[in-house]
């Protein structure tokens, strides 16, 4: 059963990540996962959507982490790697400066729109799929990707027109 879930181990982490705030409590938490996993083999073979209920499961297990501690929140710049080697110093100050705009702007974004638009624009996730991990209805899961997307686009065009 772990093999169907150790190739979105990496998914886990980013959605942990964007909960918990915190490189180690996300670890924690994708360890969590993989134990439940494990004890829940039998019945894991009968959920349809593997990847979705795992996906539940970091999100539960984060918010959990959450209500049992106060994390202390890690900039997300530590965990982001700039892959263009060519990059010159005036880009990237350009774009480390256009990433802390967009993530302060999502940050200011109500929770539910938060995790919606973590799920559907960085990890790639479907309507469904995101209202299967969210619990919300995918009815719900669109308004909230329509809210979020209208309210960064008005704060991002205001900042750079």
């Amino acid at each position: 059963m772990l093999e169907a879930v150790l190739p979105i181990k990496d998914k886990l982490y980013r959605y942990a990540l964007r909960i918990v705030g915190n490189q180690m409590a996300a670890e924690d938490v994708v360890q969590e996962v993989l134990i439940k996993v494990w004890q829940k083999k039998e019945h894991l073979t009968k959920v349809e959507n593997k990847e979705a209920w795992c996906m539940t499961v970091t999100r539960n297990l984060a918010l959990d982490k959450l209500r049992k501690k106060k994390v202390i929140l890690d900039d997300v710049d530590d965990h982001r790697n700039i892959s263009d080697s060519q990059m010159t110093p005036y880009r990237a100050l350009q774009s480390d400066d256009t990433m802390q705009i967009i993530k302060e702007a999502i940050n200011e974004l109500p929770e539910a729109q938060q995790q919606v638009i973590h799920l559907r624009d960085v990890e790639g996730y479907t309507y469904q799929e995101i209202a299967d991990i969210t619990g919300f209805s995918s009815d719900k899961v669109k308004v909230y990707l329509h809210r979020a997307r209208i309210t960064l686009r008005h704060k991002l065009t205001s900042i750079y027109a």
